[in-house]
């Protein structure tokens, strides 16, 4: 047992030490980060959406940034696709899941909104439906996924592919990333010297 904790807590040091050694990652976690500050400043707003443990996370990112994540400050728009259950069993039961956020995205989306889309696989294809019908609207489209990418890094203005295959260790980068842009998000436009 003690084995398996040392494991894993290593596993999941060594996927975020590779992390570091992707300037492109850095980069790309910039660039989020400012088109995300970009559309708040515009009046947008964030949408996100994942299944399973990435709906999780696209949760937990979405109430960091509508409640706050380090200070004080006033809400920012952003929701995750998933929460109306209402909604999701209607669309699961008359069409297919497969649309469930692409729906949603032709629904709330505009225009410059930022669309935040999580599979640790990139192969989900109600996410990859989400991604080309937020393409459509021109909203800015944005990918965190594992090592390979999958289909929707075809899909997507901004990728953030974690270097892993490993689920687990994909899906705890995710939230470090996540975690990331909402920090550089709420210092810089309340402007925090934190």
């Amino acid at each position: 047992m003690i084995k398996t904790i040392e494991e894993s807590i290593l596993a999941s040091i060594d996927v975020k030490r590779e992390l570091l050694k992707e300037p492109v990652v850095i980069d790309q976690i910039r660039d989020i980060a400012l088109a995300v500050i970009e559309t708040y400043k515009n009046g947008g707003k964030v949408l996100l959406c994942g299944n399973g443990g990435s709906a999780a996370d696209a949760q937990h990112i979405a109430a960091e940034l509508t409640g706050r994540f380090k200070i004080e400050r006033e809400p920012l728009n952003a929701e995750a696709l998933h929460v109306n259950s209402s909604y999701i069993t209607a669309i699961c039961n008359d069409y297919s899941f497969d649309v469930a956020y692409a729906r949603l995205v032709k629904a709330f989306g505009k225009n410059g909104d930022v669309l935040i889309a999580i599979s640790t696989s990139g192969n989900s294809k109600n996410i990859i439906n989400a991604l080309e019908m937020a393409n459509e609207i021109g909203m800015v489209t944005v990918g965190f996924t594992g090592r390979s990418g999958g289909k929707m890094k075809n899909h997507c203005k901004y990728i953030l592919q974690v270097p892993s295959d490993d689920t687990p260790r994909i899906q705890e980068t995710h939230i470090l990333l996540g975690h990331i842009i909402c920090d550089i998000v709420e210092k810089t436009i309340f402007k925090s010297n934190e």
